[in-house]
């Protein structure tokens, strides 16, 4: 009887060590792949090095006009990116997102490209991050933090604005005059659950909360206004990196 409890006693203890190996190793399963997060980017960095009109690097970039229609392409040459607008007005801001599925916290650091910047107080030149941005066809919607990149006073600015989707319909969410576009300075744009915070070579200059857009994908853009298109290799980014945070199933990377 003794030895018939004793073996009995040993076939339920194996059976809870099973039962508990099975239990941790669903869980680390479940723990891994919530890291991995798959179809998440995770991170991308380019030093825009090769030349292309629109944008693409292998199909990661997602534009205002071959994708959105209503907006302007963003194109590459010489390691710059920059924009494609015709400077004649309106709001077709040169836009590009990246493609995949990205997780809703967000990063986006780029180094500014800067030269002959206008003194005319009629021009406008921006540089822009984008964050949670989706871009499909007559439709765009997001964040857009942009730098002024004018050598007048009156136009130095930093502003943080919302798309609401229309071409032309954007909402002002923060703005500051205390800055504009020093070739070389680093930009980084950060959202986390509502809080947009705006950093100029590491020092915050902004911060702005809105939940209008819970999720969508990371980029760049720029504007021109009053000046021939033919300046828009004067103002643009020549690196950029994006990160969500999330661990990448493979480096995405150009």
């Amino acid at each position: 009887m003794a030895l018939k409890l004793t073996k009995r006693r040993q076939a339920i203890a194996l059976a809870a060590i099973l039962l508990i190996a099975v239990i941790a190793w669903w869980f680390v399963a479940w723990e891994s792949e919530e890291a991995a997060a798959p179809g998440v980017r995770g991170t991308y960095s380019t030093n825009f090095s090769v030349i292309e009109d629109p944008l693409s690097e292998g199909g990661n970039w997602i534009n205002g006009k071959k994708d959105g229609l209503d907006w302007a392409d963003v194109r590459t040459g010489s390691g710059i990116a920059f924009g494609t607008q015709s400077g004649l007005g309106g709001y077709d801001d040169s836009t590009a997102v990246l493609g995949g599925a990205w997780g809703p916290t967000q990063t986006v650091t780029a180094t500014i490209h800067a030269k002959n910047q206008p003194s005319s107080n009629t021009v406008f030149e921006e540089v822009e991050l984008r964050l949670r941005t989706t871009i499909t066809a007559h439709r765009l919607t997001g964040y857009e933090v942009n730098f002024s990149c004018s050598a007048n006073p009156a136009n130095h600015y930093a502003q943080i604005v919302r798309w609401n989707g229309k071409l032309g319909s954007f909402s002002y969410l923060k703005a500051t005059t205390m800055y504009h576009c020093s070739d070389g300075d680093i930009v980084k744009a950060t959202m986390s659950g509502k809080t947009i915070e705006v950093f100029v070579n590491n020092v915050q200059i902004m911060k702005a909360r809105d939940g209008t857009f819970s999720n969508g994908n990371p980029g760049i853009g720029f504007f021109l206004r009053g000046a021939s298109g033919q300046v828009n290799p004067d103002f643009g980014f020549s690196s950029f990196t994006a990160t969500d945070g999330f661990k990448p199933e493979s480096n995405p990377s150009p």
